[in-house]
């Protein structure tokens, strides 16, 4: 789409104001608000910025930033009122002198995906994002879950449903393609799955459906979360993300018809990268303090290191597939706390690597519930935790350095100052647990 199509499109759509957005390193949405009658200068010129107030970005005596609109991203935000029609564009971060900021989120993706772009490949990945839906109780320490469903319940006169067909309709008219949503296993809980396309495109979508989501329910009055693991006792919400790699005319480099599970060498070879890499990738992909609350034994979410087919219980699993094109290769650690740029990116060179190195990975650990063996068998069998929190998952990323290379090292800097912070206020600080169980205990 050019500068003169896209003014076109906003004057149709009736838009009076148009957000150019990015985020900052950890994921975090930022946003510059622009009447629609400063749209031309700003696809012409670009907007400036402070980039030195923005987490991870530049330091203060080099604050000058550059957004540089990204037109393919134009949408319409339908939860906006009529009279306040807000339209986005997804933005890349420039340097003063037009080159790329090396600490885009988005530019880190996208030089990686275009690197494989030269080899004639597409990196695809179908997301499935889950959140729950709360009430407002005024107790942050204790939510209340929206609705009593459990998985995939339906109720006709359900409020809970209303409001995710509402979702469903809001991210389909912004250009998403959604292929299913339904409640999930907690109560109060639910997903929203959108069909699968290029890593950027779907990093994008990731964000946009998050807002989305938060923007509507707040709406009806109520609060939606993407917190991993926002109550105790229920599920968690993770991210899980089915990868393939396609040539550029549709041929998928995954499948394989006389190999087992129809999966080829160049699948079974991007899975041992991922898994090689394991333990660190955890630290891009489940972020956050509470990743490690949802990445525990007995939840549905993946605690070893392993794959298989059919199995759950394994990090990554086969799905079983209909077709070639369907072949892929489903991680099941990625939570939707992360940054989908970086996470995405590094779930991408893990793979390649493993291509390039042909690394073979284990034994599949196809009917085999790993959750029901004892320590010294899973040692026997060579299948290693994930870490089981954020500063293990700190230490792990401190010794790969294909992930400090991916992300480039004042991004890397400033994510790993910023988690090892999250940490140390984490660990310092005093829940109701210890209170309940210490207070007057000792």
């Amino acid at each position: 789409m050019d500068a003169r199509t896209l003014i076109k499109r906003v004057e149709e759509d009736q838009a009076k104001f148009v957000s150019l957005q990015f985020t900052d390193v950890f994921g975090t949405v930022k946003s510059v608000d622009l009447p629609v009658s400063k749209l031309p200068e700003a696809l012409d010129q670009g907007i400036w910025f402070d980039g030195s107030s923005i987490e991870g970005f530049t330091r203060i005596q080099e604050s000058d930033m550059h957004l540089r609109p990204d037109l393919d991203t134009y949408t319409v935000l339908p939860w906006s009122p009529a009279d306040m029609r807000r339209s986005r564009i997804i933005c890349d971060v420039e340097l003063p002198n037009g080159e790329p900021y090396q600490g885009d989120p988005r530019g880190v993706l996208k030089r990686i995906c275009a690197e494989l772009d030269k080899k004639g490949l597409v990196y695809n990945v179908g997301p499935e994002p889950e959140f729950f839906l709360f009430k407002l109780n005024g107790d942050k320490a204790h939510p209340v879950p929206f609705d009593t469903g459990r998985y995939f319940d339906f109720s006709a006169d359900d409020t809970a449903v209303r409001i995710r067909t509402k979702l469903i309709l809001a991210l389909n008219e912004m250009g998403l393609d959604v292929e299913v949503g339904h409640h999930e296993v907690a109560l109060g809980q639910h997903e929203i799955d959108f069909r699968f396309g290029d890593a950027l495109k779907t990093a994008d979508n990731i964000l946009m459906l998050k807002f989305t989501v938060k923007a509507i329910a707040a709406q009806e009055g109520i609060v939606a979360s993407f917190m991993p693991k926002p109550v105790f006792g229920e599920n968690g919400s993770g991210m899980h993300c089915h990868q393939s790699i396609f040539t550029k005319d549709g041929v998928n480099q995954f499948y394989d018809a006389d190999k087992e599970m129809f999966l080829s060498d160049y699948g079974r070879y991007f899975i041992g990268g991922q898994l090689k890499h394991a333990k660190s990738l955890a630290g891009i992909v489940a972020p956050s303090v509470n990743s490690y609350k949802r990445l525990v034994p007995g939840y549905e979410a993946p605690v070893y290191v392993g794959w298989a087919q059919t199995n759950r219980s394994a990090l990554i699993r086969i799905p079983r597939a209909s077709s070639p094109n369907g072949v892929r290769a489903e991680l099941r650690c990625p939570d939707p706390s992360c940054n989908p740029y970086l996470a995405l990116a590094v779930m991408l060179a893990c793979g390649l690597e493993g291509v390039e190195q042909k690394i073979e990975p284990m034994e599949p650990l196809n009917n085999i519930n790993v959750f029901e063996l004892g320590r010294r068998e899973r040692r026997e069998m060579g299948i290693e935790e994930l870490p089981g929190s954020l500063k293990e998952a700190l230490l792990e990323v401190e010794k790969d350095s294909l992930i400090e290379s991916v992300l480039g090292t004042n991004l890397y800097d400033a994510y790993m100052r910023g988690k090892w912070s999250e940490w140390d206020e984490y660990r310092t600080s005093v829940s109701d647990w210890e209170i309940d169980h210490f207070l007057e205990t000792i």
